[in-house]
């Protein structure tokens, strides 16, 4: 599949479709022209054999879909005429999971999953939505979104379905005259000979004042099945409805007295001009053209009338609305005319309108519902740690519940949290999290994925209380898998390799350089700066558990062997995101672990016992570097270990 080059603030326009994939897109045959509409909801109107065949919008142009990646995730959707989604093609994107590590294939499928959606349908009768790909929650979730989002947009600007509900055209209940005027189905007004007389007073010849009715009118659509058939009968009312088109309704005007709703003028102009129908700024006079007789009324309690007319509202009035029908009365005078406005307010009744489709409900909280189990394991997760941190002094002080909760936890984090629930944070994230605060924040995109969101939430705040030991050395399933693997070589007798302080020192910079590099060089191209993103072997050993090309596996083999030797070898050395996550952490406002005075003067145990060589040779810590597996706090409160104790237990010294 061939992707447009990437969108930026230099090319915010969307990717225009061609005629193929527009046909293509549309499953019709033959040649299409397609038209640009920029006004209102903005895409291309497809038209085949001289009839429109479809319309196509852009996700990043409607809904704005952003990826996790911070940058533009572009999907061509295609509708029918009927609403319903005919086809849809990812045509731009700048995804690190969709641009390594899921096929082409696989998004086609996913995308194509889609067609068939019926936007006209109750949430409860549409066809289930295709499942976010496993391994692309965050990415495949927005495509999800942005397609059902955009689709019903673009239907909603173009009149294939109403924001609002519609009218009920389906259910039918038998009315009584009565209940249709108790209901407002149908609305009444009435002129008195008095008051026309009144009101049309000096007219020739002149009305002669009484109680009878100059005009007795009512109004009132007829759509709905319940009073469209209940007044006309089955045969006239489906000759009524069949004759309107898209967007029309059928108004129904009844009257009876002196004054005519309809004159006789309009047999020679064609336009009823006695008659207007006003809606805001719209005004509008039946004509010829829209006019049906009905000779009577099938409707049980009905008065005697004169006159009953049916007329076809173009799609220009909402029929949702309240809108006005104003008949005119004018007579002629000795010297001017005199006229009489008789004018009725009409809004359908609630009952006869259907409910407004309900609104899906967002993607990030369809995601967590589904997920409550992913979510509960994580936040217990969560919890435990967090205990394990408060009470560290406590546990410290019993280095075999500390060594089995230690090793219990890491295998936790690796097959639960890492392989089974993918929740592995990447400098990716970190990339993306950049560029949105720098082209616009969405919280929607990151609640995609519960887990990822929980976890960075969780490590955010250990940040400023612990450093990024919290996350680094108890949350990270890579971390874990090297540490279970270091600790399996050591069972087997497998020697360590002491690296030199001075060589250790430098040999961080290799990490810090590459969080920067990575960082920098998605500015210039994010393509770019996630293919370099793959130096983090997570990708391949945790997310994809190892289900990749033969190159990225002897790259995850070349690290897990060197650390079967150097604990933690990626960690200290390589890893960008411990180098992203150190950076923040100098802003840690607690020193949960404590140090002695003798410590690095008379006492460096620690420092020679610390895995990761985060205790200098001045026995300070370095919360840069240090993971908080609490190692040093076991020798330090062990009395038959850490020296400055056990002088203490010779000497009976308490200081």
């Amino acid at each position: 599949m061939a992707l447009a080059e990437p969108l930026g603030p230099e090319s915010l326009r969307p990717t225009a479709p061609d005629s193929a994939l527009a046909a293509r897109l549309l499953g019709v045959g033959g040649p299409v022209q397609i038209a640009r509409q920029d006004g209102g909801v903005p895409g291309w109107t497809i038209r085949g054999d001289g009839r429109i065949v479809g319309y196509i919008g852009s996700t990043w142009e409607i809904a704005g879909s952003v990826g996790y990646s911070g940058r533009p995730l572009d999907v061509l959707v295609a509708l029918s005429p009927d609403a319903v989604i005919r086809g849809a093609q990812l045509v731009q994107h700048n995804e690190p999971v969709l641009t390594l590590g899921i096929s082409d294939s696989d998004i086609a499928d996913y995308v194509s999953g889609f067609a068939g959606q019926d936007l006209g349908a109750s949430v409860q009768t549409r066809q289930d939505l295709p499942d976010v790909i496993s391994r692309a929650t965050v990415s495949t979730g927005v495509i999800r979104d942005g397609i059902m989002r955009s689709a019903r947009t673009l239907a909603i600007g173009r009149g294939l379905i109403t924001a609002a509900g519609g009218i009920d055209r389906i259910s039918f209940a038998p009315q009584t005259w009565p209940d249709l005027l108790a209901t407002g189905a149908l609305v009444e007004t009435r002129v008195s000979m008095t008051s026309a007389a009144t009101a049309l007073s000096g007219s020739t010849p002149s009305i002669t004042p009484g109680e009878g009715d100059f005009l007795r009118m009512w109004v009132g659509l007829a759509d709905p099945p319940s009073i469209g058939q209940s007044l006309l009968g089955q045969q006239t009312y489906t000759a009524a409805v069949g004759n309107l088109g898209p967007g029309e309704t059928a108004l129904l005007v009844i009257s009876s007295g002196l004054w005519s709703h309809r004159g006789t003028d309009w047999r020679k102009t064609g336009v009823f001009d006695r008659l207007t129908i006003t809606q805001n700024d719209t005004i509008i006079q039946p004509g010829a053209d829209s006019y049906q007789m009905v000779k009577r009324l099938r409707i049980d309690g009905a008065p005697d009338v004169k006159e009953i007319s049916l007329f076809r509202l173009p799609n220009t009035i909402d029929p949702l609305a309240p809108f006005q029908i104003t008949v005119t009365a004018t007579r002629p005078t000795a010297t001017t005319p005199v006229t009489l406005t008789i004018p009725v307010d009409y809004r359908l009744p609630d009952a006869y309108r259907l409910a407004p489709p309900p609104l899906d409900v967002p993607l990030w909280q369809s995601i967590w519902a589904a997920k409550k189990v992913e979510t509960g394991i994580v936040i217990v997760m969560l919890s435990v740690l967090t205990l394990i941190l408060f009470a560290q002094e406590w546990i410290t002080k019993r280095p075999k519940l500390w060594r089995i909760g230690r090793i219990t936890f890491l295998a936790t984090t690796l097959f639960v949290l890492g392989w089974g629930l993918n929740g592995q944070l990447s400098v990716v994230q970190v990339v993306a999290f950049l560029h949105s605060l720098l082209n616009g924040f969405r919280w929607e995109t990151f609640l995609i994925d519960p887990v990822i969101f929980l976890l960075w939430s969780f490590t955010a705040l250990g940040l400023l209380f612990w450093g990024r030991g919290v996350y680094c050395g108890w949350l990270c399933p890579f971390g874990a898998l090297q540490e279970l693997t270091n600790t399996a070589a050591q069972a087997l007798g497998i020697r360590q390799i002491a690296v030199p302080q001075a060589l250790h020192e430098r040999l961080w910079a290799i990490k810090y350089t590459a969080f920067v590099g990575i960082i920098a060089l998605s500015f210039y191209s994010m393509h770019d700066a996630l293919i370099a993103a793959e130096f983090e072997p997570f990708k391949t050993a945790i997310s994809l558990r190892m289900i990749r090309a033969w190159p990225f596996l002897v790259f995850v083999g070349a690290i897990l062997f060197a650390g079967l030797f150097i604990e933690r070898f990626y960690c200290r050395y390589l890893c960008p995101l411990g180098a992203g996550m150190a950076i923040p952490a100098k802003l840690k406002v607690f020193d949960w672990l404590k140090r002695r005075p003798q410590c690095g003067r008379e006492c460096r145990l620690c420092e020679t016992k610390c895995t990761v060589g985060a205790i200098d040779p001045l026995g300070r810590i370095n919360a840069n570097e240090c993971v908080l597996c609490l190692r040093c706090q076991i020798i330090m409160n062990d009395p038959h270990t850490c020296p400055v104790l056990k002088r203490r237990s010779r000497t009976g010294d308490a200081a």
